[in-house]
């Protein structure tokens, strides 16, 4: 099993002849992918998903470079340093972000499974304008002297790219700080790589600890879940990791009734809870996934909301310089006066309850 997954990384879909082993690419696809001078591929995995023909395959596109990511009329320059707040006067290392007094996020390598093409990390990780140090132990030093910090989320690019022996010693090593309260890692690799959930993974991972680790991953369409994806997440789960979802909402990939309730309900079919659902955010050249604001809120109101368990229902939120803002319109609560709120559900139906004074 361990092989296997380095195996996938040997034979990483970058190339149009490596590409054309799994799809039958268009001739903008081809000219696209022969000019780009961005980075993009995926495991052999992940391709063996896409739809050979269709070039819309929603797995396909979050693969492929496109023309549309030339236009850029709504994208912030410079925004990850906005967003990541890489430009404040408190002194951090590259590998340190932060919009949180007790918690930060911390970065450790810049390699992927996937090169997502709406990723919001695009300036730095797919088109590698921008250039940060991550020096790991850098990133350490710093957080042990700050005891407020309690909750440390690992990132990259993605951190399961590294070797169990790297994650048992960033695990290690801040398990050993008294003020750290948790650990969290962001991943992609469930979804796309599987087969990374190995033995030595689990063995790094697991046991018994005052300082627990949970992993969010991002699936994006129910079309990226396989029996691969159900067994990886069996495995965290039965070493003591919680799995959570952070879903981007994409332009036509999830942003379909159908879609959308098809893609929470299988998650949780694979044990994966749904956490957050992302409005895609404003970095540069992705404008074409992007979304008005307001169609997470409603996707969450007409796909699930009286359709499904609440379990399936993650937060609608933007991720931004001050943090995350949740993007949840209150529709059920129609009305109040002195004696009662007034109420509606999913299907138009309405009631009150009593409005209860301070």
């Amino acid at each position: 099993m361990a092989g296997e997954w380095q195996d996938q990384l040997i034979n990483f879909v970058n190339s149009i002849e490596r590409l054309k082993q799994y799809i039958n690419l268009t001739p903008e696809e081809e000219k696209v992918l022969s000019e780009t001078k961005t980075t993009w591929g995926t495991t052999p995995y992940f391709a063996s998903l896409m739809d050979r023909d269709d070039p819309n395959c929603p797995i396909r596109r979050q693969v492929l470079p496109s023309l549309q990511e030339h236009e850029n009329r709504f994208g912030m320059q410079d925004y990850l340093l906005w967003k990541e707040n890489r430009t404040t006067e408190e002194q951090r290392p590259d590998t340190i972000a932060r919009q949180y007094r007790d918690r930060v996020a911390f970065t450790v390598t810049q390699t992927c499974g996937i090169y997502c093409r709406h990723c919001f990390r695009k300036e730095l990780v797919v088109d590698g304008d921008l250039k940060l140090d991550f020096n790991v132990d850098d990133g350490l030093q710093w957080i042990a002297e700050h005891p407020e910090v309690r909750d440390v989320l690992i990132t990259g690019g993605d951190p399961f790219l590294l070797s169990d022996e790297q994650l048992e010693y960033l695990i290690s090593k801040l398990r050993e700080l008294p003020h750290i309260e948790m650990i969290r890692f962001g991943t992609r690799l469930p979804i796309v790589l599987p087969q990374r959930i190995t033995p030595g993974l689990k063995k790094v991972l697991g046991k018994y600890h005052r300082v627990p680790i949970w992993v969010n991953t991002q699936c994006n369409h129910p079309n990226e879940i396989t029996e691969e994806t159900a067994k990886a997440v069996f495995d965290l789960l039965s070493c003591g990791v919680n799995v959570g979802n952070q879903a981007v909402l994409l332009k036509g990939i999830n942003d379909d009734v159908d879609t959308f309730r098809e893609l929470h309900q299988k998650l949780l079919r694979v044990r994966i809870k749904p956490y957050y659902l992302f409005y895609c955010e404003p970095a540069p050249g992705i404008d074409h996934f992007r979304t008005p604001v307001e169609k997470g809120a409603e996707l969450i109101r007409d796909a699930l909301r009286g359709h499904t368990t609440g379990l399936a229902q993650p937060m609608h939120v933007i991720a931004t310089n001050i943090g995350k803002i949740p993007l949840m319109p209150d529709y059920y609560i129609i009305g109040k006066d002195d004696e009662s709120y007034y109420l509606r559900n999913h299907k138009g139906q309405e009631t009150s309850i009593p409005n209860m004074p301070e």
